[in-house]
């Protein structure tokens, strides 16, 4: 099986958890409404505060690069930004 995962690590500004989580919301259902190459979008706490995970799937690296330039991730993607402590740290794996 082929295929790209993805686990973006994202650090939240202190009192900014509740308003990324509402922003979360909005973009993982227009993921899963207009990405026909992402198979697996979620958001995910860790146990440390304002810390999350996002685990995403993608068929091929064609399908990450309609994620990053789709109108919805950089529209709603946009308003995660303000909520951030940093810049996300990206893990990329490939399926075996």
């Amino acid at each position: 099986m082929s295929g790209i995962g993805i686990i973006a690590t994202l650090r939240v500004q202190p009192g900014k958890e509740e308003e990324f989580e509402g922003v979360f919301a909005e973009l993982a259902p227009a993921v899963a409404a207009n990405e026909a190459g992402n198979s697996y979008y979620k958001l995910f706490r860790t146990g440390e505060t304002g810390v999350y995970k996002v685990l995403e799937c993608y068929d091929d690296e064609a399908a990450v690069e309609a994620h990053r330039a789709s109108d919805h991730f950089r529209s709603i993607g946009a308003k995660l930004g303000p909520c951030l402590a940093g810049a996300p740290e990206i893990e990329k794996l490939a399926a075996v």
